[in-house]
């Protein structure tokens, strides 16, 4: 709660690295529109899955997350079961629960509108919001980049639908790697450190190694081991590190001594 009392209300009133609201708006459309056109590949991958036109709809409307909407779809299409492919969209979608307790204390809604704030909590107007220095630009970052990209993907999702069923079978027309060549493009940017590298890496591994004989969205349940692996090694490798440190302190006083 300290970071939200401290956080300035307005520019002027906090220093000198609050933005213009001109700047934010347009940081926060160019984000908007540029993530937002890519609903219409959902779309398309969607109703090549077997999806109807109200369903692939009622997902972008319902459920905006791309990355889980994009999960969900693939699985279907790849024949799995639809319990375990929305698990695993689930799964995929509980990183929005936490981006939401940090987002609570830097825009300090009202309660009534908490509940509306929340379905427009995902990753991209939270790097919006966390980019900006004071309490206002942080709410306008928010509300400009959820309305645009809300707006913008459900209506490429109806585009991209439509014209799946005009031109009949995606995989003729290779449009099947639409939906992963996208996720692809929204995760990249995100990988900003070796151990995020070293998850995404784990998990492709353990989500392609395991796809030949586990069924059809299991696979994607079990990368999210990753995670937990990949701190599990690097804290025992920071341990032992620290013990070689004792090890050696410890044997040049001894040394020392002698």
């Amino acid at each position: 709660m300290t970071e939200q009392t401290a956080l300035p209300d307005a520019p002027g009133t906090g220093g000198a690295g609050a933005k213009p609201d001109a700047a934010v708006v347009r940081d926060a459309l160019g984000v908007g529109v540029a993530v937002g056109l890519s609903g219409f590949a959902f779309g398309v991958t969607s109703a090549g899955s077997g999806l109807t036109l109200a369903q692939t709809c009622a997902l972008s409307l319902l459920v905006f997350t791309g990355a889980s909407q994009f999960a969900l779809v693939g699985a279907l299409a790849a024949g799995g079961n639809p319990l375990t492919a929305a698990a695993g969209a689930f799964f995929l979608g509980v990183r929005n629960a936490f981006y939401g307790l940090r987002l609570s204390q830097l825009l300090a809604l009202p309660r009534a509108v908490r509940p509306f704030a929340a379905q427009w909590v995902i990753d991209e107007t939270t790097a919006v919001a966390l980019a900006q220095p004071t309490r206002r630009g942080v709410r306008i970052g928010f509300t400009v980049t959820g309305l645009t990209l809300y707006v913008l993907w459900n209506l490429t999702t109806l585009l991209g639908a439509l014209g799946a069923e005009a031109i009949g079978d995606t995989d003729a027309w290779g449009l099947d790697a639409a939906g992963p060549a996208v996720f692809l493009a929204l995760l990249a940017p995100m990988l900003k450190n070796t151990t995020e590298r070293a998850v995404a890496a784990l998990a492709v591994l353990l989500g392609l190694g395991l796809l030949p004989v586990l069924p059809a969205g299991v696979p994607v349940l079990v990368a999210a081991l990753a995670a937990p692996l990949v701190l599990w090694a690097r804290g025992r490798r920071a341990g032992d590190a620290e013990d070689g440190a004792v090890r050696g302190a410890a044997e040049g006083e001894g040394e020392g001594e002698r």
